[in-house]
Formats: structure tokens, C-alpha cells, sequence
């Protein structure tokens, strides 16, 4: 049976692949067939995640077995896993996490089955737009820490905090009699 994927990406809008592979070919050649035909590294570590209908990640299948996983879920690895194993419907939705830094990913589909036929190897059909950037600049994704005022110039920090001369220190002294039980 052969399994015809459709992938897009989030990130490119015009960007989509058609991929066509045979059911019984491991998520290694998929995957390696989908870094080639976005022009991407084959060193960096990625993982394919079966998805619900909302796309939410259900089964991981990853480049290797990092280990760090003790619970008692079963370890796919890519080369070791056919994709007739984990997929059987069309429709069904996966998500291949190519940059595990940032968690950025291409989506997918199995769009098509074809019983009775055999693909000897994967095939990208179809290419269209280009392909999101492999990497980014990770100062992109990390939200800037906010400037930490200088210690040396406190009553400068009090008078701005406090409002200068509308501060009112009996109002405050107020809240101090609100007893714990009132709350």
C-alpha cells in the first residue's frame, strides 16, 4: 500500500509537500525524504508525533532514544518503526518537530491510500513556496528580561514607586489593622 502525505508549515504559509511512501518504509525514510525536499540538516534530532483530530500529540516516534523517558510508554525510534504500524486512516494528523529547540513543526496529513501498489522509494510529488528557515535566531523566541533598576539610587525608586508627594503613609498603615480572618 502506498501513503500519499501532505505537509505544510505554520510558518510559510505557501510552503506544502506532497510526499508518497510505502506503507510498510519506516519513519526514517520519511523523514529523511522531508528534510531533503525542505533542504534541511540530517544531523539535528526531530521526532514525529501522532496526532488526535485537534492535533494534539499522542505517540512519539523519535530519531533515537535519548533515555530520559523511564515511564512505561513504549520508545518508537524512526528507523526501527514502519508507518504502518502507528497510521492506519487517511485524514490521519501528525506533527514532525524539526527544531527542538523552539519546538517548530511541520504538519501533516495522510491524505491518501493506495491498496495494492508498492513504492520501492519515497517520492516527493510536489513542491511548492519555500520552506521555513531550518534555524532561528533563538533571541526571537526568549522574551527580553526587563532592565533591573540600580540599587544606588533607591529614593529616586521610592519617590517614582510611591508617586512622590501624593504618597500617603497613614493609608497605608490602614490595611496593616485588616485582620487575616476578614479576608
Amino acid at each position: 500500500m502506498i501513503y500519499k502525505f501532505v505537509i505544510g508549515s505554520e510558518e510559510s504559509e505557501n510552503f506544502k509537500l506532497e510526499i508518497a511512501i510505502d506503507a510498510e518504509d519506516t519513519f526514517l525514510r520519511l523523514r529523511n525524504t522531508i528534510l531533503e525536499a525542505a533542504g534541511y540538516d540530517k544531523e539535528q534530532i526531530d521526532s514525529f508525533y501522532i496526532c488526535d483530530d485537534e492535533w494534539n500529540k499522542e505517540k512519539e516516534v523519535t530519531y533515537a532514544d535519548m533515555g530520559i523517558d523511564e515511564s512505561d510508554e513504549d520508545v518508537w525510534i524512526m528507523e526501527d518503526t514502519h508507518l504502518d504500524e502507528l497510521i492506519e486512516d487517511e485524514g490521519q494528523k501528525l506533527k514532525f518537530v524539526f527544531d527542538y529547540m523552539t519546538e517548530r513543526y511541520f504538519f501533516m496529513k495522510l491524505k491518501e491510500t493506495i491498496p495494492g501498489k508498492n513504492l520501492h522509494d519515497p517520492l516527493c510529488q510536489r513542491k511548492e513556496g519555500k520552506a521555513p528557515k531550518e534555524f532561528v535566531d533563538l533571541d526571537a523566541f526568549v522574551a527580553p528580561i526587563p532592565k533591573i533598576p540600580d540599587a544606588s539610587n533607591i529614593e529616586e525608586l521610592d519617590a517614582e514607586f510611591y508617586g512622590d508627594e501624593d504618597f500617603n503613609e497613614e493609608e497605608v498603615e490602614d490595611y496593616g489593622e485588616i485582620e487575616s480572618s476578614d479576608l
